[in-house]
């Protein structure tokens, strides 16, 4: 009898520890989530690096645009960067986001058309309407500068959602990095600006889906 009541405690046993190891992996999972998190809320407020920063190019990062116009969330970057270029109307801006499956425009059409309706020359903007990611936000912003001659170390103001700095400042050192080809660096200063998220369903849909894209571009938007 106690031969058999041993081998009857064995998959009990079993459970416990598949039950203790998924715990433990749970925990770990929770863990990530929350120093994710934390890197992330440390980059939301927006930085200006130095004192001496001067951003000569301002770069807008897109969101979806709806039939009516800007959506709420890319509303709120552009009021940012409004509010920016009042101050530094010599500014020159980027706008940068392609036209997705279920856009009329392209976002940096829309980006465009919102901020000339409101003042700003638009011999200023410079429009990249080709990107589908962040990833190819920032490198087209690169090839775009290239293009234009602009000398690929100038003082930058990158604007987005705050939720979407740490991702964009990952992003852009990588891609300057590469832009360069190895060539001396002789220093950017780059700031960046935080715009409201104004839209509570997007704030929640952000809270959980960023920390996941920042990984997501951490180990594969290289090339």
């Amino acid at each position: 009898m106690g031969y058999k009541s041993c081998r009857g405690d064995r998959p009990q046993n079993n459970r416990r520890r598949w039950l203790a190891a998924l715990l433990v992996l749970i925990a770990a999972g929770l863990l990530v989530f929350a120093a994710l998190e934390v890197y992330i809320g440390l980059h939301s407020r927006g930085k200006t690096v130095s004192a001496d920063a001067n951003p000569q190019v301002m770069v807008i990062f897109g969101c979806q645009m709806r039939p009516d116009g800007p959506s709420v969330l890319l509303k709120d970057r552009l009021d940012t960067a409004l509010a920016y270029w009042e101050e530094h109307k010599d500014i020159r801006i980027v706008v940068t986001g392609g036209k997705g499956d279920d856009e009329h425009v392209s976002e940096a059409r829309g980006m465009y058309d919102y901020l000339t309706a409101r003042g700003v020359d638009g011999d200023s903007i410079y429009m990249e309407d080709q990107s589908r990611n962040t990833w190819q936000n920032v490198n087209y912003t690169f090839a775009l500068m290239e293009r234009e001659g602009w000398n690929l170390t100038d003082d930058v103001l990158l604007v987005s959602s705050g939720f979407h700095l740490a991702r964009i400042e990952l992003l852009w050192d990588r891609a300057r990095a590469q832009a360069l080809r190895g060539q001396p660096y002789n220093g950017q200063y780059v700031s960046t600006l935080a715009a409201p998220v104004s839209h509570a369903p997007s704030a929640v849909q952000m809270f959980f889906r960023e920390p996941l894209a920042l990984v997501k571009s951490f180990l594969f938007d290289r090339g």
